[in-house]
C-alpha cells in the first residue's frame, strides 16, 4: 500500500524540484477512491504549488525515535482550493513540527476544481478524514497515541482543517476496516484561516469549492462557525490585523463559537504579517506565533 520514499524527485518542465520526505502514502486502494469519474489525471506541479492531485495521499516527516513525542499532526496546504502550496504552508511547517517531537502529514488533497470529482465539494474532506484514519491506524507503527493526533490548515486549509473537526458526516467510508477509525481531530491549529463562506468570505475559496449560483443553505453548511458541535476539538488560532485577503474576522468568529460552545480555544490576531504568516520572517509581534503555539500544545496536554 504505502510507497517508501527516502527522497523524492519530481522532474517538471521548468526544471528538477526535490522533494525531502521519509514516506510518501497514497490514502486510497487501488479502485477503492471514493468520488470519481474514473479518469487518470497526475499531479501537475510548478512554481512550488501542486495544481493537479492525480494521487491523494500523505508525505510523512518523523522525528527521531530519541526525540519523539508520540503526537502527530495533518497539515492542510491552503492555495484557496486552487491549488496546494505545499512548501510553504505544508513541507516547512512539518521539520518544524519535528523539532519538537511531533510526527507531521502534510496532506496531498483532491483539488475541488479537478476534472475528476463527482461532487466537487467533497474531495477535500473525504481525503482529509480518510487521512485521519490512515495515521491513527499506524499509531502503533509510528509510535504515537491516538488521542494525540491533531490538524492544521493554513488559509483555505485552515477551512479544511476545521471542516474535519467539525464534521459529523463520515464521507471518507469505503467499506474497508478503516471505517471503525475516527477521523476526528484532537486539537486543531489554525492560521490566517477561511472560515465564512457568508459575507467576510474569501470569494476565491468559496468559488473554487462550491462554483456558482450557491445557495443560502450551502453557504450556512461550509460556514465552518456555524458548525461548531460541542464534540468540535480545542483551537489554536493566529491571524493578523491587516489580511486583506482573508478578513481576520473569519478566525474571530469561529473563536466565539468555540468560545459559545465552552471550547478552549486561543486566538492571537497580530497587528502585521497580512495574508503571508509563515513559519519565519514574520514582522514584529507576529514571530511569536510558534511559540505561542508550541506552548500551547503543551499547556493542553499533546505536547509532554
Amino acid at each position: 500500500m504505502y510507497r517508501k520514499i527516502a527522497c523524492l524527485l519530481l522532474v517538471i518542465f521548468s526544471g528538477r524540484l526535490v522533494i525531502q520526505a521519509q514516506e510518501f502514502i497514497p490514502l486510497w486502494p487501488a479502485g477503492k477512491m471514493p468520488n470519481t469519474k474514473g479518469m487518470r489525471l497526475k499531479d501537475s506541479i510548478y512554481n512550488e504549488r501542486v495544481y493537479q492531485v492525480g494521487t491523494p495521499g500523505v508525505y510523512a516527516f518523523f522525528p527521531s525515535v530519541q526525540e519523539n513525542k508520540h503526537c502527530a499532526v495533518l497539515i492542510c496546504p491552503g492555495g484557496g482550493y486552487h491549488h496546494l502550496s505545499y512548501q510553504v504552508s505544508g513541507f516547512q511547517l512539518a521539520k518544524w513540527f519535528n523539532t519538537m517531537g511531533i510526527s507531521a502529514f502534510v496532506l496531498n488533497y483532491r483539488l475541488p476544481v479537478s476534472p475528476d470529482l463527482i461532487q466537487r465539494e467533497k474531495g477535500p474532506l473525504q481525503d482529509a478524514q480518510r487521512a485521519m484514519r490512515v495515521i491513527r491506524a499506524n499509531a502503533g507503527k509510528w509510535n504515537l497515541q491516538q488521542n494525540r493526533i491533531g490538524i492544521m490548515g493554513v488559509s483555505a486549509g485552515g477551512h479544511l482543517a476545521a471542516w474535519v473537526g467539525n464534521s459529523s458526516e463520515d464521507v471518507a467510508a469505503i467499506g474497508d476496516t478503516m471505517n471503525a477509525i475516527t477521523y476526528r481531530p484532537d486539537f486543531t491549529i489554525l492560521v490566517s484561516p477561511v472560515i465564512t463562506l457568508e459575507q467576510y468570505a474569501h470569494k476565491g475559496s468559496r468559488d473554487n469549492l462550491l462554483g456558482n449560483n450557491v445557495s443560502k443553505e450551502q453557504l450556512e453548511k461550509y460556514s465552518m462557525e456555524l458548525q461548531v458541535k460541542p464534540t468540535t476539538p480545542p483551537c489554536f488560532l493566529a491571524h493578523a490585523n491587516n489580511d486583506k485577503a482573508v478578513d481576520p474576522r473569519n478566525s474571530v468568529y469561529f473563536y466565539q463559537a468555540l468560545l459559545d460552545k465552552n471550547i478552549a480555544a486561543s486566538i492571537h490576531v497580530f497587528p502585521q504579517g497580512a495574508h503571508n504568516i509563515a513559519l519565519r520572517n514574520n514582522p514584529g509581534s507576529t514571530a511569536l506565533w510558534t511559540t505561542l503555539c508550541e506552548q500551547w500544545l503543551i499547556e493542553m496536554g499533546f505536547l509532554k
